[in-house]
């Protein structure tokens, strides 16, 4: 038997149980009563964002998303779904694993100076709506962070006492690709309940399963009916036909293989001579995890404080050693991060290092599409193509 999030046991597959509208408000009552402090998609700033939700009332009831290289708009929908929209700009990786988190300071009083670690307690997330795109995210993420020799304290304190609720995906976006990873759009394991959000003539209401122990228990708290055929049938349904819909394909091909057979393709230099080395795709991506360290302190010279931060492989000195960057090129740089997103990943942690949320898509400036990226070196490597006249960075 598999075991949830937190270690236990999770209770056998059921055909799991219907709810309304009013079952949504009481879940997020139920968290938040639980102790949880709830994390979900709202409406905010012209996107659909993550945020500290109240209630179910701040969910996008009725919004969904337009989607394409370089481009994000919000559109109304008629049906009132809540979750019927693809990955905004953010991904839970903003609150597992922050943006900026500080890790000591220092205050000189009177001749000695006194160094105080930050501890604080991470509050107990609960995040409500996670695509299974970013729960198989969340999933690379604590393999990166928590399954290695070397531990992240602070992520872990964070994610041990996650609770994840799964919204399987109905309606995906021009930039999805999550079928070509294997990521979705129905939910894979790692939750601790699951919906599927069914919206037509019958009524609108929400499919639920349990995936482990404490999610079986908000779920008996919840007013619930028995599942019915038809609504099982409908959202199975829906799901299949998503899959059907994914905007994006990646090639059929070992992407590993692919990224190791074509590291002097011409094809490096078109993107180089498009990409801006911006790091939106990093910052955007939900599984890149690389940081920094930065120290910063007051005019006086008595506080100082020690900050970890993302950072970027596209930034120039990210890989700065005595002499100058290893990678100085904006070419040698979007190489690094393609090779490692889809190839060297799996040497370093098993798995692919792409989910196929087409977050990195949306929110280039200049769109640049990784799928595009992949089929012209997958074409690249067919027969009859030119060869490369080109020398290493």
């Amino acid at each position: 038997m598999s075991a949830d999030t937190h270690g236990n046991p999770a209770p056998p597959p059921a055909d799991g149980r219907v709810m309304g509208k009013d079952g949504m408000a009481a879940l997020v009552a139920v968290l938040i009563r639980r102790g949880f402090t709830v994390i979900g998609p709202t409406v905010r700033d012209g996107a659909i964002e993550l945020a500290e939700l109240g209630s179910a009332d701040e969910l996008p009831y009725g919004w969904g998303v337009e989607l394409e290289a370089g481009r994000y708009r919000l559109r109304e929908r008629p049906d009132g779904a809540a979750f019927k929209h693809a990955a905004g700009p953010q991904s839970w990786k903003s609150f597992l694993h922050p943006a900026r988190v500080r890790q000591w300071s220092a205050d000189r009083a009177e001749g000695e100076l006194v160094l105080t670690a930050d501890k604080a307690e991470p509050p107990r997330y609960a995040f409500l709506g996670v695509r299974p795109c970013d729960l198989r995210a969340i999933a690379v993420q604590d393999r990166v962070l928590t399954g290695g020799a070397y531990r992240d304290p602070g992520y872990e304190g964070r994610r041990s006492g996650a609770l994840l609720i799964a919204v399987e995906c109905t309606e995906p976006g021009a930039t999805c690709f999550c079928v070509s990873m294997g990521s979705g759009p129905a939910a894979g394991p790692g939750y601790d309940l699951a919906m599927t959000e069914v919206a037509d003539a019958d009524g609108h209401r929400f499919w639920v399963r349990g995936g482990s122990r404490e999610g079986a228990e908000i779920l008996a708290e919840l007013p619930t009916r028995p599942a019915d055929p038809e609504t099982r049938a409908t959202a199975r349904a829906d799901v299949l036909a998503a899959a059907d819909r994914m905007g994006r394909t990646m090639p059929e091909a070992d992407l590993r293989e692919l990224m190791a057979g074509t590291l002097e393709a011409p094809r490096w230099d078109d993107v180089a001579g498009r990409c801006l080395t911006c790091g939106n795709c990093t910052m955007v991506c939900p599984t890149c995890f690389c940081t920094t360290t930065e120290d910063v302190t007051d005019l006086t010279g008595d506080h100082a404080e020690r900050w970890r931060l993302w950072d970027s492989c596209f930034d120039l000195d990210f890989s700065q050693l005595h002499g100058g960057p290893v990678r100085a090129t904006a070419r040698s740089r979007y190489r690094q991060w393609m090779t490692h997103k889809l190839g060297t990943w799996y040497d370093q942690f098993g798995s692919s290092g792409c989910v196929g949320c087409g977050r990195c898509i949306v929110w280039c400036p200049v769109g640049i599409d990784i799928t595009e990226e992949a089929a012209a070196l997958h074409d690249w490597t067919r027969p009859g193509a030119p060869p490369s006249q080109e020398t290493a960075p």
